[in-house]
Parts: C-alpha cells; sequence; structure tokens
C-alpha cells in the first residue's frame, strides 16, 4: 500500500452530481462518422481524443506502473484479469471481469483463487492471450530493476517475499510456485494468508500479461504488446508525450468495460496546470476534443467557471476515497495523553480548513477516517464534535483535566508544497483554530521531500502534523491496514502506521475482515472498525477533496466512478 502524491487523482460520489452536456448511458462503437448530426448527443466511433496532463506517464510499463497514478491510460493497453466497473459514482466502485470469466473463485478460506480466462483473447500482433503470460507479468514485477508497482503480492503470494523475478532465476524454468498454470486459460494462486480482496488486487497492472518472447527487460516500456484496445505508437521522452492507436485484434466481444470510441488518442503531458485549463477553458482546434485526467479546476478558475453557463457545463465532479488528516505521534509528549489528542480534535475549525483547502465545493468536511462512500463501509460518526468552527470549550475542559489548565505549546509539521493537502495555508488555520483553545501552535514547513522523508521514519516521525492517504482500490482494507495494523509498522523503512497502533483486537478484527469473500459483508465490518478506532484520537480527519475537471466541448459520454474519480478515457467519445 502507498500514500498517494499530491496529483490530483480518483474521485466521484453519488451523492454530488456530475455536471455534464452530453449523457452518461454508454453504448457500443459505432462505425458511423465521428462529427454526427448537429445536436446528436449519441457516441460514435471515431476522431482523436487530446489528454492534456500536468504529469508524464513515466515508466509504461505494467510491472512498473502503480495504477492509481496513471490515470486510466494504462487501462487502454493493459487488461487484467478483473477491473472496476465503467459506470458512473458508486456503481462504479464494483470490481468485475475483464479477462477472465468471473472475479474469482475462492477455496473455503481464501487463500486459493482461481480465473478462467476468457476465449478468443488476442495480442496486438494476434497471437493469443495464455494464463502463462500472465503468469510470467507477475513474475517480472518482481524484479528490482522493474520496481516501482503496487507491493501487494510480495506480501500475499506464497514465496513472494523473497522472488527476485525471472532475470534472476534462469535455471528456473518454473518461476514462482504458487501461480499455477495447469492450462492455457487457467491460473491459480496460492496465497500466505487468506484474502478475501483479492478479486480488487487481480485490477492492478501487474496483471496485464506479457509474452516471454516479447519481453524486452527495462526497455519494454518503449513498446509495451497490447492486450487492450489500443497499442502504443509513439512514446516520447518517457512518456511526456505518447500516442495509441487502435489494436485491431482487440475484440468488444471479449470486453464489456472499454468502449474505445476514438481512432487515436493522444497524451500530452508536462503540462503547466493553468495552461491545462486555459486550453480546455478556450476549447480551440484539437483541445474541443480534449479532457485531462490529472489537473483540478482552482478556487479562482472554478469561480469564473460557475459564473459562465457553457463552461460550467464542461465541469465533471467527482470524488476518490481519499482522507486529509492531522495524525499524531503518541510516543511523543504531550500527545501520548489521549485527552490532549481529544481536545485538539474538539479545537478544529473545519469551515476554515476547508476554506485553506479551496472552499466547499473543493472539499467536502470529513469526521471518520474512512471516506464516505459506501464501498468503503462508510460508517458515520463524530467522535469528539467540533461543529462548523471549534468547541473551544470542550478543548479548554479537557485539557485542564490533563493537566494544562494554561494551555500548552506545540509544534505542527507540514509541507511547504503549494497543494491543498499540507499546505501551509491549511496548517495556518489549525494554528488559528486552536489558538482559541489555548493551544499554541508553532509551525515547521518542510520542504516535500524533507517532509515526507521526516514522517515515514519511526526515527524522526514528529508528534503533530498533516498527512493524507488514499486507497488503492475502493475499500476500507487499503485504507485502515496500512495505517492502523500494528503488523504493518515498518522500523526501518518507510512506515505509514503513524500512530503506532497494534493493538491485538484490531489486528485480529483485520484478519477476520480478510476472510470474507462477502465484500457487501467486509464492507460493514471495515466500518464498524473504522468506528472503534476512531475513539482512540490518533488522526482527526479533515476532509475529503472534490475533483472539478474540464473537459472540451466536443467531449461526450461523460463516465466519473468512485473508484477513480476522474472522468474514465474508455469511455469518451469525441465529435
Amino acid at each position: 500500500m502507498r500514500q498517494p502524491s499530491v496529483i490530483a487523482r480518483r474521485v466521484a460520489a453519488a451523492s454530488v452530481s456530475l455536471v455534464v452536456a452530453a449523457g452518461a448511458a454508454a453504448c457500443g462503437p459505432e462505425d458511423n462518422d465521428a462529427n454526427g448530426a448537429g445536436g446528436d448527443s449519441t457516441p460514435h466511433k471515431g476522431g482523436t481524443l487530446t489528454v492534456l496532463n500536468a504529469n508524464p506517464q513515466q515508466d509504461f510499463d505494467p510491472a512498473r506502473l502503480y495504477t492509481s497514478g496513471g490515470g486510466n491510460v494504462p487501462s487502454l493497453v493493459f487488461r487484467t484479469l478483473t477491473t472496476r466497473n465503467r459506470e458512473n459514482g458508486e456503481a462504479g466502485a464494483k470490481v468485475v471481469p475483464d479477462l477472465a470469466t468471473d472475479t474469482g473463485r475462492p477455496n473455503k478460506d481464501a487463500t486459493v483463487w482461481t480465473y478462467t480466462l476468457k476465449e478468443g483473447l488476442k495480442y496486438e500482433d494476434g497471437t493469443p492471450i495464455t494464463s502463462a503470460d500472465i503468469k510470467y507479468g507477475i513474475e517480472r514485477s518482481f524484479a528490482p530493476e522493474l520496481s516501482g508497482g503496487a507491493p501487494y503480492l510480495r506480501d500475499w503470494l506464497v514465496g513472494g517475499a523473497d522472488y527476485e523475478g525471472p532475470y534472476k532465476d534462469r535455471g528456473d524454468k518454473g518461476g514462482l510456485d504458487s501461480i499455477e498454470t495447469p492450462d492455457a486459460r487457467t491460473i491459480v494462486f496460492h496465497l500466505a494468508k487468506p484474502e478475501g480482496e483479492f478479486p480488487y488486487l487481480a485490477t492492478q497492472t501487474q496483471f496485464a500479461p506479457v509474452p516471454k518472447d516479447k519481453d524486452t527487460g527495462t526497455k519494454y516500456e518503449e513498446h509495451p504488446i497490447s492486450s487492450g484496445p489500443y497499442k502504443v505508437v509513439r512514446n516520447e521522452n518517457d512518456g511526456e508525450r505518447l500516442v495509441l492507436e487502435r489494436n485491431t485484434y482487440w475484440s468488444a466481444s471479449t470486453d464489456a468495460e472499454r468502449k474505445a470510441y476514438p481512432d487515436k488518442i493522444d497524451v500530452r503531458s508536462g503540462l503547466d496546470s493553468s495552461v491545462i485549463n486555459q486550453r480546455l477553458s478556450a476549447s480551440q482546434g484539437a483541445d474541443a476534443a480534449a479532457v485531462t485526467t490529472d489537473t483540478n479546476l482552482g478556487p479562482a478558475e472554478l469561480a469564473k467557471v460557475t459564473g459562465d453557463k457553457e463552461l460550467a457545463s464542461r465541469v465533471g465532479t467527482g470524488h476518490f476515497g481519499y482522507t486529509n488528516y492531522i495524525a499524531f505521534n503518541p510516543t511523543i509528549k504531550p500527545f501520548d495523553n489521549v485527552k490532549v489528542r481529544q481536545a485538539i480534535a474538539y479545537a478544529i475549525d473545519r469551515s476554515s480548513v476547508i476554506n485553506a483547502a479551496g472552499g466547499s465545493a473543493l472539499a467536502e468536511p470529513a469526521t471518520t477516517f474512512l471516506p464516505n462512500q459506501k464501498s468503503f463501509g462508510h460508517t458515520p460518526y463524530d467522535h469528539f464534535p467540533a461543529g462548523e468552527s471549534g468547541n473551544a470549550a470542550k478543548a479548554r475542559e479537557l485539557l485542564k483535566e490533563a493537566g494544562h489548565a494554561n494551555g500548552l505549546t506545540v509544534t505542527l509539521t507540514h509541507s511547504n508544497a503549494k497543494d491543498f493537502e499540507t499546505s501551509p495555508e491549511i496548517a495556518t488555520a489549525i494554528q488559528d483554530a486552536l489558538k482559541k483553545a489555548g493551544i499554541t501552535v508553532r509551525l515547521q514547513g518542510l520542504e516535500e521531500n524533507d517532509y515526507s522523508d521526516k514522517i515515514h521514519n519511526v526515527k524522526t516521525e514528529p508528534g503533530f502534523f498533516l498527512a493524507h492517504w488514499g486507497a488503492d482500490w475502493p475499500s476500507g482494507g487499503p485504507f485502515l491496514v496500512p495505517i492502523f495494523d500494528g503488523r504493518q509498522i515498518v522500523k526501518d523503512g518507510a512506515n505509514f502506521n503513524t500512530g503506532l497502533l497494534d493493538d491485538k483486537s484490531v489486528n485480529a478484527e483485520i484478519d477476520a475482515i480478510n476472510k470474507l469473500t462477502d465484500l457487501d459483508a467486509a464492507a460493514k465490518r471495515w466500518g464498524a472498525l473504522d468506528k472503534k478506532i476512531g475513539e482512540q484520537a490518533l488522526t482527526v480527519p479533515l476532509f475529503h477533496p472534490v475533483y472539478k475537471r474540464l473537459y472540451g466541448k466536443d467531449v461526450k459520454n461523460v463516465v466519473i466512478s468512485d473508484w477513480t474519480g476522474v472522468l474514465d478515457i474508455s469511455q469518451v467519445a469525441v465529435k
């Protein structure tokens, strides 16, 4: 599991409507002209979709991609055993089959998962996709020279912790014994412990098939072999410009999720965010058929857009499972006293924090650690109700009980990076709120790399700092486990269990939930666990970001799901 970068990424809650110009219902590609008749809102096949992004699509190799960080461009080229349901809002948080015929068949305790591939699957060169290719694709993701992808397989697969990839086992033709391929369409995974959410993991790009005879190691990213509806025909400056064209061997009959309307997709990256929004706003030339998967509207830009009816009709709104919060290190005084932590929770003025984050259009108040979406098992609670502007009186009362009747002075560590997650503006809003409760806050602003190194090292972790977390799939598991499972505490590496919680009852409940293959039942348990952990005030949830992104005037069929929170380019059509 990993803490997401500050790149604005996934989002889309059913409770927040999508402001779109085109209908959201997706239908199959049609072979008529992409322009269509005037006023025709039916998505058509054809044309070129331009993607304008700030961040280059680097390391375009399924082994190296951290799927959540790549928008949805990788999904156009790399199919996986399972994938996300390509629908708006809550429905889009479900996992569905992709290369496989179903989402996986577990044994009784969810330690063995079996998949069968669909018939007729082919690569861009027309050769068949086999289970051995998926096994090899996973195995190469263990190679040190291809690092960067999601780390779960190393922990979950039997023997994964010690495996170093196929390049170092030339004498062992079998690779990982915990992955079996009894025939060309069957693949079986043996896990070290029960994992009921394995179908979610099987959506990661590491599960994309790679033909062994076409593997070129670190150069594979220059021309990866496509299993999806598009193939790479151009990759400049390590993903700064990526051009995709149709894979003629892809068949819609084997892929119910990707609509693949455009004939060509031109991904241009490394652009300034203000430039991206200006180009999408003007919507001239090729930019009329353009979208972005990583650039939000800022407060000033949003104000301008809101006042323009035409522009407002071209804004997609989404939510992704993401929480911005205050973290405490309870081994450092005075945060070892739960009443001090509770006092800070009561004193928080979430209205001022949200204003600092860009306003209510870009941030929603949070009192639970889990995001407020059904798939996470969100269970409403507010253990330390501060209201909209903080409860300074209750905070002072708790401080007195903690032995700080005359107040106290603390240091809040934050990043100096100008993003809305851990910014100086948010730190200042917290400083002002706590002052009303008799808490003097000194601000320690660090450069982004120094900040990240400091808060993720057990030896240097401060007592009081700003943090954020996002899930790799829409479930409570990848949200709660890295932050609150005591067995996830890393003493000599990157640690995310900032509260250093090692509660046997919490660990046991995590194990019990992981055995469940009924994901709805698991979600309820995750929500209950979140509520239980919240009583310890190891974090103070602040807000969940809201993503608002422009798209060009000729873009149709806008779909934004609760899984990614960004416009799904596998569904987009252009005039």
